[in-house]
């Protein structure tokens, strides 16, 4: 039974189900994906900003923040392939590898500083595109990582807001730039990236 990552039956689950075991023992989705949007939101008030370096070790302290009172496994990296519609994520024995070649880059790129909002934004685009095709967690993966890019276009100078970005239009973004095409996730950075924050 195929789960909306294509995982199918996995440890990860209820045995013949594809709810994700928790600590609050919810066993049917949409119930389960109410809890994880509260307790998430709730959590991440209390994730703190830190300026870089960042590498997967920060993103995965994130994600243990948002989701350690619903998942055993928060912050750990997945153990299982994972596919979303056409999309196949990074295999699990190569995701760290890909992670530290992606921060390495962001930290050649001087982690940002200094450039004009112009050039974040298609800067950002790429790096977060890059970012979720590792996906490294089996569930909370574009929270984490937007708190992370929070903290990234922050450090180098910018207000961000997801406000106003629709669901639809992120999950499109999202999609368009696994195949290499950057232009929707750039729009969607041009709506989140604000003005420059004033010292």
């Amino acid at each position: 039974m195929p789960d909306k990552y294509g995982v199918g039956e996995d440890a990860y689950c209820y045995a013949g189900s594809t709810v994700l075991r928790n600590k609050l023992e919810i066993r049917d989705e949409p119930t389960l994906d109410e809890a994880e949007q509260q307790l998430s939101a709730i959590a991440a008030a209390s994730v703190e900003f830190n300026p870089p370096p960042y590498d997967l070790s920060y993103l995965q302290n994130i994600h243990r923040a948002l989701f350690c009172d619903l998942f055993e496994w928060a912050g750990e990296l997945r153990t299982v392939g994972m596919a979303k519609q056409a999309s196949r994520f990074c295999q699990p024995e190569y995701m760290e590898k890909e992670a530290e070649k992606i921060f390495a880059k962001l930290a050649t790129a001087n982690w940002f500083e200094g450039m004009d909002r112009a050039d974040l934004i298609v800067a950002v685009a790429d790096a977060y595109s890059d970012i979720n095709v590792v996906h490294p967690f089996r569930e909370g993966n574009g929270r984490a990582q937007r708190i992370l890019f929070e903290h990234l276009i922050m450090n180098a100078g910018f207000e961000i807001s997801w406000w106003g970005i629709e669901k639809d239009e992120w999950i499109c973004a999202n999609i368009a730039a696994y195949n290499c095409v950057l232009g929707p996730m750039e729009k969607v950075f041009e709506k989140c990236i604000g003005q420059a924050i004033q010292p």
